[in-house]
């Protein structure tokens, strides 16, 4: 394993880039705030990543203490990444680069990859209170964790139980959210989010 680069600055900015500053890292990041992931799953939902960088980065991530590798019980027998509770401390870092490049998110190019989990943290940005949120788009469905403290934030596929809410929506709604163009409530209040669920959360939605 190479040693890890450093910008041999005294400063805590400085440092942390010398820990998350390399292309990808943030990514994976983003990726493993969904749990524990196969390696063959993270190179699936990261397009352009070659499998030496993907493989480099992961090891990185080991030695610096962000993620942890370990091997499923049978009949899994699989191994995953996840984050320590070092590297999920980096949730708020990439919710604050999230608000940060809404104003860069610009119209759709044609060579942009897109994944129906990806929408996952900005929505998280945008709701409020505790609960378990479904998410239904065309491309795909997502479970958000709202307010959650500890382990993953969000979720591929249904909620694993009876969410809080489920929410339906179009990739152009999710993408108005994302670029901080509507809010939730004024989504739902035009109709272009569909509120179910019986929760506190759905019933917070329907009635804001």
């Amino acid at each position: 394993m190479s040693p890890r680069r450093s910008y041999d600055q005294y400063c805590s900015a400085a440092r942390a880039l010398d820990a998350v500053g390399d292309r990808w890292t943030l990514l994976i990041v983003r990726e493993l705030l969904a749990g524990p992931r196969r390696y063959t799953d993270l190179h699936a939902d990261l397009p352009g990543v070659s499998t030496d960088v993907l493989a480099s980065r992961l090891k990185d991530m080991e030695r610096d203490g962000l993620a942890t590798r370990r091997r499923l019980a049978p009949p899994g027998a699989a191994y995953v990444y996840e984050l320590t509770d070092r590297g999920r401390e980096l949730l708020p870092v990439l919710q604050a680069l999230g608000a940060w490049g809404e104003a860069e998110l610009g119209e759709r190019r044609s060579t942009d990859a897109v994944r129906a989990h990806w929408f996952a943290l900005p929505l998280l940005r945008a709701l409020e209170g505790e609960g378990v949120v479904e998410v239904r788009l065309e491309e795909g469905d997502f479970h958000l964790f709202v307010g959650a403290e500890d382990g993953p934030v969000y979720g591929h596929g249904r909620a694993p139980g009876e969410p809080d809410a489920r929410l339906a929506m179009d990739v152009d709604t999710c993408t108005a959210i994302g670029r901080g163009e509507l809010s939730v409530a004024d989504a739902v209040r035009d109709g272009r989010i569909e509120v179910s669920g019986d929760g506190t959360l759905a019933k917070g939605l329907r009635n804001a």
